[in-house]
């Protein structure tokens, strides 16, 4: 029924928009503390601004000449580590008086020189290391890499991207444990005890008029209707006078009037451009941790394609696609470099989630979600709106995102036999090491020093980021310790990742590259052999051969009946 239909797709883009709005208000929330900007909300908003932009363009890439597949790119938590990491060097310690919000003026030269030096320097790391991601994807070597990685590397590495965050997210939802607990019930009960209820909502169609459907609404918002339930009640205890009007009393941050006042100072519209924070900078230290990340993006984006294909009843991606979706990948973390999100971009899982329960597996309706994206970074007020929300509203959402983060790390070891001691052994020590060096390196790093200033950050960051020691070890220890293909987990990750036999028809039409690209222009022999183009199959070939040879004959026959007929028409 197409009005139906038609609806759905309606349905899709909004909650695909929505699905992704809390990973997109959470990165710029946790950097603003390192990049000294607790107090200055406004800027806060013009980040969340930038971050919706920014994923927009990358989007529209990624659906149209990455991977080709109907999935959402935004901000992505495995470069928070590094920066952090990066962030917390002597020579980037915030310094004491911009923690004292009665000392900070937002509009000054002096406060606006110390954040932005810092997120020039974060933006020159993360242009530097997409190129190296953009390299991999291009190049078709993430197939060859994919060979030695396996659920034991991947496993602790995406499990230490959320663990070190503990600390950031206890002190958010300290501020007030009420309010935090109160919206962990609120995602909790929507996420997983009212998933499966169906709420009739009023709508309209051609075919069956005015009439009411069954949408699951907790399953699809549970973030946002959490967050936005415990945001009311904010608001009701804060017009009460219930919550404590003194800033130094406990639970003063809960209210809503302590972050309101950006909605007015934020304007209607502002565009964000690339270099609007200076011209980025670049260090050593930053780019080595920050390819700690763009590796684990990368693992995390191609389990998330074979995902999306098998939700939306595609064919498993080729390796071409899976070649080009990680190089357009590259490119949207280079385009958030150069604008200044403070993250770069990935495929979001939790959107690849959310076609299981919409049933719409359109690329329409994820370029509709992207074109929403982008018009919300162009609206100043919609930042503006977010970064207003109370802080222990934002520690207790981070509570159950990075809790869930953490699981889906562990997760991976389902594919591996973990009656093993060897594989035991491998993860449990990966993991402990991971939080156990990074938390002796910040407290001595004196000790690390060589000597040579440069050589002394690229270790420090490198051993205070927990998702590189954890990972290494991991992918050192597996590679070297003798076990078979299947204790490592490795047979049965690589059948969980193959599709069955489609016709090459099929997938063709789902991933080749839109507008002719390769068939009706620049169909040139080089162009089949890039790694990330498609490979022209040998039916292919000789369907050419075929129709070369039908335009011979009939160029032929033309000939003929002109010379019999005397018509001197030269074809």
């Amino acid at each position: 029924n197409p009005p139906k239909k038609k609806k759905k797709k309606r349905m899709g883009y909004k909650s695909h928009f929505l699905t992704a709005m809390g990973g997109l208000v959470a990165i710029p929330l946790i950097l603003s503390e390192g990049l000294c900007l607790q107090h200055d909300l406004l800027t806060q908003s013009h980040l969340i601004s930038t971050i919706f932009f920014v994923s927009g363009i990358c989007t529209l890439l990624q659906v149209l000449f990455g991977v080709r597949l109907p999935i959402i790119q935004g901000g992505t938590f495995t470069f928070l580590t590094p920066t952090l990491a990066m962030l917390s060097l002597p020579s980037w310690k915030c310094p004491a008086w911009t923690q004292n919000a009665t000392l900070v003026n937002a509009s000054s030269p002096e406060f606006i020189q110390v954040w932005q030096t810092r997120m020039r320097e974060v933006q020159g790391t993360i242009i530097v290391a997409s190129c190296f991601q953009i390299f991999v994807g291009f190049s078709g070597l993430i197939g060859f890499l994919m060979r030695f990685i396996g659920p034991l590397t991947i496993a602790p590495t995406i499990t230490l991207v959320a663990l070190p965050l503990f600390e950031s997210a206890g002190d958010m939802a300290g501020q007030h444990w009420g309010v935090a607990f109160m919206t962990i019930f609120f995602i909790v009960l929507f996420s997983q005890y009212l998933k499966d209820v169906a709420v009739p909502l009023p709508s309209y169609q051609r075919a069956e008029k005015c009439h009411f459907s069954p949408i699951y609404l907790f399953q699809i918002f549970p973030v946002l209707l959490g967050l936005s339930l415990s945001w009311l009640l904010c608001y009701v205890l804060t017009v009460a006078s219930v919550l404590p009007a003194a800033p130094a009393a406990y639970g003063h941050l809960a209210r809503t009037d302590t972050r309101g006042a950006v909605l007015a100072q934020a304007p209607w519209f502002r565009l964000p451009y690339p270099g609007q924070w200076g011209r980025p900078t670049v260090s050593l230290a930053g780019i080595f941790g920050m390819l700690a990340g763009v590796i684990s993006s990368m693992l995390e984006s191609v389990g998330d394609y074979y995902a999306c294909a098998r939700l939306c009843g595609a064919p498993s991606p080729p390796q071409h696609a899976i070649s080009r979706g990680i190089g357009v990948e590259g490119i949207g973390c280079l385009l958030a470099g150069a604008w200044g999100t403070g993250s770069g971009t990935t495929s979001y899982s939790e959107n690849v989630g959310a076609l299981g329960i919409t049933k719409v597996g359109s690329r329409v309706v994820i370029i509709a979600g992207a074109c929403a994206m982008l018009l919300s970074g162009i609206f100043g007020k919609v930042g503006a709106m977010l970064a207003s929300i109370p802080i222990p509203v934002i520690g207790g959402m981070f509570l159950v995102m990075f809790g869930v983060i953490t699981a889906v790390g562990i997760s991976n070891l389902q594919y591996t036999d973990m009656n093993s001691s060897r594989n035991i052994f491998i993860f449990g020590f990966s993991l402990f090491a991971g939080l156990t060096i990074p938390n002796w390196a910040n407290k001595n790093s004196t000790l690390l020093e060589t000597g040579i200033m440069q050589l002394d950050q690229v270790i420090l960051v490198l051993l205070t980021t927990g998702m590189f020691v954890g990972g290494l070890l991991g992918f050192i220890l597996d590679n070297t310790i003798p076990g078979t293909q299947e204790e490592r987990g490795l047979l049965a990750w690589k059948q969980s990742h193959e599709g069955g036999m489609e016709s090459s028809q099929l997938v063709s039409k789902v991933y080749d590259l839109p507008f002719g690209i390769g068939t009706k222009y620049c169909n040139v022999s080089w162009f089949h052999y890039l790694p990330a183009c498609p490979k022209r199959l040998p039916c292919d070939n000789r369907m050419n051969e075929l129709k070369a040879a039908g335009q011979k004959n009939s160029l032929k026959a033309s000939l003929e009946r002109n010379s019999e007929t005397g018509d001197d028409t030269r074809i």
